[in-house]
């Protein structure tokens, strides 16, 4: 792999120097470097560093461009308003550096961070036993875009599926298994749908006979105890339940076109032989006591109702443990057998106080050192035409399956559309179709911030216009085809050639591709790496109206050069949209 610096940082590299070599107390201090409307950039620091050593702005920002050599990477650079520096870098330099990228292949230069750690991402959790519904995308989503972003930047990422396995309602079920055996076949021999089915009939059959019998209830109750210290019978009636559950997830995550690994489902049963570990160490050390027969743990700033403090619940009265034991042991488990560097929990927003206060006790008890970060990526709401929680007209809670099937349908005949112009087959119509219907889903959730709320508009989302995945699907597709029509003419750089505008404009913004990356998965923010892949096919548009590739034929090294801007843009936005975990279709 070879890296390639970018351009921001070659001039960032050089206002520094420039800087320190006007004024020496000034080493290592920041030029504040931004994107600019007036040039390529502008740099804005040298206003606080002027204040600092009592100089005159404009006549220190005059001085620094007197210590800058330009030709090579800086075309120009001027003073201008108070104190700023405005930098226009040469065309040679932009087409020279997009060349190293081209030459690195997918990767396209961007280098792999330093001492890259290791990110447990804690996503996509769902209950055994229970059908996944609107509820389950979002952290399915999000967590699965940024182990892509995580691990192009070089990070380790390791999965963790921390699915609801555990509790009273397995007491109920395994009972009624147990009493009526062979209502779930083995789990090889259903398919998703059939395993759902399955596990439906016998959730609602046991619940019925649970609320009328109430001696079915009383050993339901023991059955409990019998799970929870390792019955062997009732264990594997429990792992019934947990296989069949597992053949239904992946039937969802495949239409999600998510790769779920076995290995990385570890639900809060992994974590039972722990808990009373977990609650015994907490109490010795102090950072739990007892109130009220309960092992807890209060916070001098967490308050509820009357001022009274709101404790963090180890284990209850009864002896039982609860989410709070369970998460505490998965933190010891994944900081001290995992080795992770950072906790990445995401995680509904509503859960940010569970979290916050797990965190807090996990510090104190000194399991999370400075060594180690919890982060909870907290995420809003998916939310109806109508600004509420996206339910059925029914007021039913909208199942996953259906709301993917749907979007597949409805993208389906967007591509439908135009498939004959293409020349698709009905095989392509319907891989391209879910392909799509997907990518829609997916890039309307990462396109919004993950703390903020979102509409669910299947119209919108499926539309060729504005800021959706089709679009740039599209765009991506567009350029592909444009190969098939260059004739004998190939992509090559021309770094002699003067740019056009929307040329340098274009060719800019494939220079922050890497940039853009490391921001978004050090801030955790994939809806930059959305935006600024709409940014780019929208550059190229104005590129393709304003810069003719094929058609009327340029002369041979500009259309060399512009197909080589073609193509650089193909393989970002391949690229981009494979970290978001959207698919692109090379003919739509």
């Amino acid at each position: 792999m070879a890296s390639v610096t970018s351009l921001s940082d070659s001039v960032q590299q050089q206002l520094a120097s420039a800087l320190s070599a006007t004024l020496p107390e000034a080493a290592g201090a920041d030029p504040l470097l931004r994107r600019s409307d007036r040039a390529d950039f502008q740099a804005n620091g040298i206003l606080a560093l002027a204040k600092k050593a009592k100089a005159n702005p404009r006549e220190l920002a005059a001085q620094v461009v007197g210590n800058i050599a330009t030709g090579d990477v800086i075309k120009d650079i001027e003073v201008s308003g108070p104190g700023f520096l405005n930098v226009t870098l040469a065309d040679r330099a932009i087409i020279d550096n997009l060349a190293a990228r081209y030459a690195d292949g997918e990767r396209l230069g961007v280098p792999l961070k330093q001492n890259a750690g290791i990110t447990v991402v804690d996503y996509a959790q769902p209950n055994v036993a229970k059908e996944m519904h609107v509820g389950h995308l979002r952290s399915a989503v999000i967590g699965d875009a940024l182990r892509g972003m995580l691990d192009f930047t070089g990070e380790k990422t390791i999965g963790r599926h921390h699915i609801g396995d555990w509790g009273t309602q397995f007491g109920m079920l395994i009972q009624y298994l147990f009493e009526n055996p062979g209502e779930l076949a083995p789990a090889a021999d259903v398919d998703g749908e059939q395993a759902m089915s399955n596990l439906n009939r016998v959730y609602k059959a046991s619940r019925a006979v649970f609320d009328a019998d109430e001696e079915f209830k009383e050993r339901a109750r023991k059955r409990v105890v019998a799970l929870q210290s390792g019955d062997k019978e009732t264990l594997e009636l429990w792992q019934q339940f947990v296989d069949e559950s597992k053949v239904y997830f992946n039937s969802v995550f495949e239409k999600l076109d998510m790769r779920i690994r076995d290995e990385e489902i570890v639900g809060e049963s992994a974590y039972n032989d722990m808990m009373a570990e977990t609650a015994r160490l907490l109490e010795e050390s102090g950072v739990a006591v007892r109130s009220e027969g309960a092992l807890v743990v209060f916070f001098d700033e967490i308050r509820g109702k009357d001022d009274q403090p709101v404790p963090l619940i180890v284990q209850k009265a009864d002896g039982g443990f609860g989410y709070a034991a369970s998460d505490l042991s998965a933190i010891r488990n994944r900081v001290f057998e995992l080795h992770a560097t950072t906790l990445l929990y995401v995680v509904d927003v509503r859960q940010s106080l569970h979290f916050k206060m797990v965190f807090e006790t996990a510090r104190r008890a000194g399991w999370l050192g400075d060594d180690v970060t919890a982060h909870n990526m907290g995420y809003g709401t998916v939310l109806g035409a109508d600004g509420k929680p996206f339910k059925t007209r029914e007021g039913e809670t909208v199942r996953l399956e259906d709301l993917l099937d749907e979007a597949v349908e409805r993208a389906t005949a967007v591509v439908r559309e135009k498939a004959e112009k293409v020349g698709l087959s009905e095989a392509e119509i319907v891989e391209n179709g879910r392909y799509v219907g997907i990518g829609a889903v997916k890039y309307a959730d990462l396109s919004t911030s993950p703390n903020r709320d979102y509409k669910f508009d299947l119209d919108q989302m499926v539309s060729l216009n504005g800021d959706t995945s089709v679009y740039l699907q599209y765009a991506y597709a567009r350029i592909r085809s444009i190969f098939g029509k260059a004739g004998d003419r190939a992509p090559l750089a021309h770094p002699e050639l003067e740019l056009a505008p929307a040329e340098r404009a274009l060719a800019l913004h494939l220079d922050a591709f890497g940039e853009t990356v490391f921001e978004a998965s050090a801030e955790y923010a994939p809806h930059k790496v959305a935006a600024y892949l709409y940014q780019l096919a929208s550059l190229y548009t104005t590129f393709y109206d304003q810069c003719p590739v094929v058609k009327p034929a340029p002369a041979q090294e500009v259309a060399e050069n512009r197909l080589f801007l073609c193509d650089v843009t193909a393989r970002t936005l391949h690229k981009g949209m494979a970290l978001l975990g959207i698919r692109t279709p090379e003919r739509l």
